[in-house]
C-alpha cells in the first residue's frame, strides 16, 4: 500500500496530518513517512487509497500478496497524537486516580484534573515521568498496529486469497513492539542490509545480520521472508562500499540458513532520479547487467534446482534469548549508565552464541520456553507477575536460565519495585542486590571461581549480591566491594538460574558460555565458517558460509552430499572467500 509516501496535495490539504518531532517541530513535505499515524484524516485517506488499489489488483494474476505501508515506526508528538494518547490512557486506566497511582504523579505535583491535561513527552519538557514516557512508547507502537489493521481488514475483505505482510527492520530497530505489530500479519518479512551507512563503521560482522534473521524468525516463531535483500551499494547522499564478489549470494544464503523462505532483491535497476538514486540495484544506472546481476542470476538458478528440497524445513534451536520491548523502551527513557545499551548487551550474548554456531531463537516474554535447554534474558528490566511466573516454571521444570544485572528493576508502570532487587525474580535467583554501582570513571574486574579464567574487566555496572540459596561463582576483585559476590548460580526445582550481576563488553558472555554450554549438554561447533542447520523431517540440511576473504577448510564428521553440485564430500570441505556450500545428510 502506498501510504508511506503520499502525494503533496494530500498532506497540504491539511497540514495537521504531518508527524511532529520530539522537539515539537512538524515534519515538512519532501521525505517519506511524514504522516502522523494517529491523525483521523490521514487514516481516512489511507483507507480510501488502500481500498481502491486492492479492488483494482485483487484478481491480477501477478499479485500474490500485499505489504502494508513501508517500515513503520517513527513516533509522532502532534496534537492528533496527544488527543489519541489521552484516549488510549483513559481506556487503559479507566480513572485518573488509577493513572496517578501507577505513575506516581504526586512527585513534582504532576497531578491532573482532566485527561486533556496530560502531555506527550516532548523534549522541551526535559525529563518526563517515566510512567508517562513508557506508556507513550507503548501507545505509539499500538497506534501503528491499529493503523495497519485498518489496511489489513480492507485487504482481507477484497483479496482473501492473498497474504498480508509488512517489512520490519530487524533487531536494531527499537521504536515499535514488533510482536504486537506482527500479530495481525500472515508472515513476517524484513529488510536486510548487512552493509549500510548505519553499520559500515562497525565492520563486517555476520553475527549482526544473523541476529536480525533470528529476531524476525522469532517474532511469530515461524519462517519468514526477506522483503528487501541488499543488492548493491546503498546510499542517498553518501555511498557505502559495494558488496564484494560473492557477498550478495552469501547474504541471501545466510538468510535461508536462518529460516527465510523467500528472498526479494532490492532493487532491480538502480534509479537515475530521486532521493535513492545511489541505492544500487542488480542492474547499473544505464541498465547494464554487471557482476551483481550475474551473481543474483546464479543464485536464482540454484534456487530453481534446490529450493523445493529446502522449502518446508525449519531450524530446531535448543537455546533462546528473550527480547523484551517494554524493557528496551524503559532503558531508552532512563539509560542508567552511558555505557549501558540494551542492543549492545543483547548482542554480546548473541554473538558469543553465533561464534560457536549455536542455533538460537530470539523470542518474546510471551513465548513457551519448555523446549529450550538454555534461556538467556539480558537486561530484563521490566518484569510483570506473568513474566516472573513463566521464568520460574521454566527453571522449576529443568531449564537453565541466565539473567543479568538491571533485571526485575521496574514494574509494568515503569516504577521501581517495592522490594530488594531483582524484585519478582529474587526467589528464582536465590540472591538479592545489597547495593549497586553505576561506573562512569572507574572500572572493576571479576574473577570467576567456578573455573579457571583470567580476571575479566567490566566498565558499566556492578550489582553487589547477597546470596540466600544461591552459590557464588564469581566475585569482584577491586574497590570497596572486592571479594563480594558478582555472579551466582541457584538450584531451583529441577533447573538452575545464573545471575550475572555485572555488565561490560563481550568478554564476560564469551567466558561464561563455554561453561554454560557444557553444563546443559549443547555442543559448540567452533569453526572459521558460519554453520547453520535446517531440518526437513529427519533429514539435516547444513549450510556452510565463508564470510572471510581467505580460503577456509573444515573437517566433516561423516560423508555428506552437496545440494548445489551433487558432489560427495567424505572428510573435509574447502570454501573459497565468500563462498557457500549446502550439504544434506542421509535420511534416517
Amino acid at each position: 500500500t502506498p501510504t508511506a509516501s503520499p502525494p503533496a496535495w494530500v498532506m497540504h490539504s491539511d497540514p495537521s496530518m504531518f508527524r511532529v518531532l520530539p522537539d515539537g517541530r512538524p515534519v515538512t513535505y519532501g521525505h517519506r513517512r511524514g504522516y502522523c499515524p494517529h491523525h483521523l484524516g490521514y487514516r481516512e485517506h489511507s483507507r480510501r487509497i488502500t481500498e481502491a488499489l486492492v479492488a483494482h489488483y485483487a484478481d491480477h494474476p501477478a499479485v500474490i500478496g500485499w505489504q502494508t505501508d513501508n517500515e513503520f515506526g517513527d513516533r509522532s508528538y502532534s496534537k492528533a497524537a496527544q488527543k489519541a494518547f489521552q484516549q488510549w490512557l483513559e481506556r487503559r486506566y479507566k480513572t485518573l486516580e488509577a493513572l496517578e497511582a501507577a505513575w506516581g504523579t504526586i512527585f513534582w505535583s504532576h497531578t491532573y484534573k482532566s485527561w486533556s491535561e496530560i502531555p506527550v513527552p516532548l523534549e522541551t519538557g526535559a525529563s518526563h515521568n517515566p510512567g508517562l514516557a513508557l506508556d507513550f512508547a507503548r501507545f505509539s507502537s499500538d497506534g501503528y498496529a491499529e493503523f495497519q489493521l485498518e489496511q489489513i481488514k480492507i485487504i482481507r475483505h477484497l483479496a482473501p486469497h492473498q497474504f498480508v505482510t509488512h517489512n520490519l527492520m530487524g533487531f536494531g530497530y527499537d521504536q515499535l513492539n514488533y510482536y504486537d505489530l506482527a500479530k495481525d500479519l500472515d508472515l513476517v518479512t524484513w529488510d536486510n542490509y548487512p552493509r549500510m551507512w548505519w553499520n559500515v563503521n562497525q565492520g563486517d560482522d555476520p553475527a549482526r545480520a544473523a541476529l536480525g534473521h533470528d529476531t524476525m524468525r522469532g517474532i511469530k516463531q515461524q519462517n519468514y521472508w526477506v522483503m528487501e535483500q541488499q543488492s548493491g551499494a546503498g546510499g542517498w547522499e553518501m555511498i557505502v562500499p559495494h558488496p564484494r564478489p560473492g557477498e550478495l549470494r552469501l547474504w541471501a544464503y545466510q538468510a535461508i540458513a536462518h529460516g527465510a523462505d523467500g528472498i526479494i532483491f532490492f532493487r532491480f535497476r538502480t534509479a537515475r532520479f530521486g532521493t535513492e538514486q545511489y541505492w544500487h540495484g542488480l542492474l547499473e544506472h544505464d541498465g547494464r547487467a554487471g557482476r551483481r546481476y550475474q551473481e543474483a542470476k546464479q543464485f536464482g538458478m540454484e534456487m530453481a534446482n534446490i529450493g523445493k528440497l529446502i522449502l518446508g524445513s525449519n531450524l530446531r534451536p535448543e537455546v533462546a534469548m528473550i527480547q523484551d520491548y517494554d524493557s528496551r523502551f524503559a532503558l531508552q527513557i532512563q539509560q542508567n549508565n552511558p555505557h549501558l545499551h540494551y542492543t549492545a548487551q543483547f548482542s554480546h550474548w548473541y554473538t558469543a552464541l553465533h561464534q560457536r554456531n549455536i542455533a538460537t531463537d530470539v523470542i518474546g516474554t510471551h513465548a513457551n520456553l519448555e523446549r529450550y535447554k538454555l534461556v538467556i534474558a539480558p537486561l530484563l528490566h521490566l518484569v510483570t507477575p506473568e513474566i516472573a511466573s513463566s521464568l520460574e516454571q521454566y527453571a522449576r521444570n529443568g531449564g537453565t536460565l541466565v539473567l543479568t544485572a538491571r533485571s526485575g528493576v521496574k514494574d509494568s508502570s515503569n516504577a521501581i519495585v517495592n522490594s530488594a532487587l531483582p524484585g519478582l525474580l529474587r526467589d528464582v535467583v536465590g540472591a538479592w542486590v545489597e547495593e549497586y554501582d553505576s561506573m562512569h570513571i572507574t572500572t572493576n574486574t571479576v574473577q570467576i571461581t567456578e573455573f579457571q579464567t583470567p580476571e575479566i574487566s567490566i566498565n558499566s555496572w556492578c550489582d553487589i549480591l547477597e546470596p540466600t540459596t544461591a552459590k557464588v561463582i564469581g566475585h569482584y576483585t577491586q574497590n570497596h566491594y572486592a571479594n563480594r559476590a558478582a555472579i551466582t548460580i541457584n538450584s531451583y526445582g529441577q533447573g538452575q538460574v545464573i545471575y550475572v550481576g555485572t555488565l561490560g563488553d563481550q568478554t564476560l558472555p564469551e567466558t561464561l558460555l563455554e561453561w554454560l554450554l557444557e553444563q546443559v549438554g549443547i555442543g559448540a561447533k567452533t569453526s572459521p565458517l558460519e554453520i547453520t542447520e535446517r531440518y526437513l523431517g529427519e533429514q539435516k540440511i547444513t549450510f556452510y558460509l565463508n564470510h572471510s576473504e581467505t580460503v577456509q577448510t573444515v573437517l566433516l564428521s561423516e560423508p555428506r552430499t552437496s545440494l548445489l553440485s551433487k558432489q560427495v564430500y567424505t572428510r573435509e570441505l574447502t570454501l573459497q572467500p565468500f563462498a557457500v556450500e549446502i550439504l544434506k545428510s542421509k535420511e534416517q
